[in-house]
């Protein structure tokens, strides 16, 4: 199983191709998640849409706008608003969970690579598969 982190941008015009690849592929849809953190002293918050799995290759994608949308909890805003309708429009619950910022990371891919393991230790995504 591989799965990637595919970033769109941090929540501005890209969040819209967020919604859109949400909406298009509703079929695929596994979760819809909220990341917060505190980056350079703002409350913040990233946008995920975690696909199920491709069958052939076993290839799961989340796409994430990071780190660029102000925490709703904090400052409510119509970015936020847009992901509340996609959860809606898909009849799922948006997870949401406090993390560490990305700038905390030497490398984006450290960074990713902590977010997998978090997710998979809470059971959001399955367990890489072993040839054991």
């Amino acid at each position: 199983m591989i799965q990637r982190f595919i970033e769109l941008g941090q929540g501005y015009s890209d969040l819209y191709e967020l919604l859109e690849i949400g909406k298009n592929n509703r079929h695929r849809v596994a979760r819809l998640l909220a990341l917060h953190t505190t980056l350079n002293d703002k409350q913040v918050t990233s946008l995920v849409v975690v696909m199920h799995p491709t069958t052939e290759g076993e290839f799961q994608p989340l796409y994430i706008c990071r780190e660029g949308i102000p925490n709703p909890q904090t400052t409510p805003n119509k970015r936020y608003e847009l992901f509340e309708g996609l959860a809606k429009e898909l009849d799922k619950s948006i997870i949401e969970l406090e993390i560490k910022p990305s700038t905390l990371f030497a490398e984006l891919d450290l960074y990713y690579q902590h977010l997998i393991g978090i997710l998979r230790m809470n059971k959001y995504l399955p367990p890489m598969k072993t040839g054991f």
